[in-house]
């Protein structure tokens, strides 16, 4: 989908900057609405969607999809998962999350990134309304008269080829959690890097195992093990940075004699699958989800702990509150860049990121530790999970995102 400026002069009415999931889904989210969209993506496309990351997604995503009328085509391709078995290190007592107590046909699903990515492009080919700017960065952003002004030069610096100067209505940064446009315009953040990494790997099982998800938290913190299609599992194993880094310096065996004892003993008969790799993590919030003729979402606005697969969905989260806002706002023929306009999605938002970023915090702290206080209140904790239903419902409906109902229906978005 690589495309070349018509001319060095372009007027659109709404710049996407990334082309990750939340900026793609945004995009599908609008590709109906009547409003003339551009994707700007710094990286080629081949590069864009060969990322090695895979998400959980939970049902507040399968809501979402369905609703922008793409979760048919990315259904098959995806692993659902029916049960979360949550544990303590070697204590014995385990919560087990079934569909019954969510009441759908699944509790998640796991997608990789190329195959979100590839099936949100497919949505986005024949649109009339979306220019594409791939690879193509953003170098400079400045305010017009009712528009944000991005300059945009090719990321193949081989052409010869002068700036683009793109003026759009409103801008909407999902650019990451580093955001250039979040901090060019000067929105600040707060929040604090964590002492852990996560290790990621890729296990392919011998034989066949029933698609369930594990979280299973350790001293050094939670290991996340979640089903992929044909019978591999994706782990995120969260380890103080220093360990993390030894353990991605292992090699194959090595690695896996280190991991096996945290698995669940029916996992012992695995073999490692692609290349491993590591990130740090950390808890970010931007003290505003909006500036002059721009606004964050996903990632550019909010990162949290990888301890129950929430980013990605939070941002998903942001999609659909910003798309109905805009959506609206364009129907009722306001110009989607008033501040009202952005200060209703910021509203809207921050409450419930703030609740869940708390959540994911304090999960990981309360069991990334031996302090015997702690170890009794959280397993007297999972002993209350187990033995009261109502509990354990609401705590699934929370991390799966449904305690607020998104319709399912494919959006009527034409004007």
């Amino acid at each position: 989908m690589s495309a070349q400026p018509p001319s060095p002069q372009v007027s659109v009415d709404v710049a996407i900057v990334g082309a990750g999931i939340v900026g793609l889904t945004l995009a599908c989210a609008l590709r109906d609405s009547g409003l003339k969209i551009a994707i700007i993506e710094a990286q080629p496309e081949a590069v864009a969607i060969a990322k090695g990351q895979a998400y959980a997604l939970h049902q507040v995503a399968r809501q979402i999809f369905s609703h922008l009328g793409v979760w048919q085509a990315l259904y098959p391709r995806i692993q659902a998962f029916d049960q979360v078995r949550l544990s303590d290190g070697t204590y014995p007592q385990t919560v087990e999350f079934l569909t019954q107590d969510l009441g759908a046909d699944a509790i998640g699903y796991v997608a990789e990134h190329h195959v979100l990515a590839e099936t949100l492009r497919n949505a986005l080919a024949h649109s009339n309304h979306i220019q594409w700017f791939c690879p193509w960065w953003v170098s400079d952003f400045q305010l017009g008269d009712k528009v944000g002004q991005l300059t945009l030069v090719p990321g193949d610096t081989s052409q010869q080829v002068a700036p683009t100067i793109m003026e759009s209505s409103l801008v909407v940064a999902a650019d990451g959690g580093r955001s250039p446009l979040r901090q060019t315009v000067g929105i600040t953040t707060q929040g604090w890097p964590y002492w852990q990494s996560c290790v990621v790997a890729t296990l392919k099982l011998a034989r066949s195992h029933p698609a369930i998800a594990y979280e299973r938290f350790w001293p050094t913190g939670p290991l996340g093990v979640l089903p992929l299609t044909g019978d591999r599992y994706r782990i995120v194993w969260t380890l103080p940075h220093a360990q993390a880094q030894e353990m991605l310096a292992l090699d194959d065996a090595e690695f896996l004699e280190k991991l096996i004892p945290h698995l669940d003993p029916t996992m012992a008969d695995v073999t490692l699958q692609g290349k491993r790799f590591l990130f740090p993590t950390r808890l970010m919030h931007t003290r505003s989800y909006w500036g002059d003729r721009l606004v964050l979402v996903g990632d550019a606005a909010h990162t949290c702990h990888p301890v129950g697969g929430q980013g990605l969905n939070l941002g998903l989260r942001d999609v659909n509150s910003l798309a109905d806002a805009l959506i609206t706002a364009h129907q009722q023929g306001k110009d989607i860049g008033d501040p009202a306009v952005l200060r209703a999605y910021h509203r809207r938002r921050t409450w419930e990121n703030w609740l869940t970023l708390a959540f994911t915090d304090l999960l990981n702290r309360l069991f990334s530790n031996q302090f015997l206080g702690l170890v009794s209140l959280r397993r007297f904790g999972l002993y209350l999970l187990q033995i009261l239903p109502p509990l354990k419902q609401m705590s699934l409906r929370f991390m799966a995102g449904i305690l607020f109902e998104i319709s399912d229906q494919p959006r009527n978005m034409s004007p």
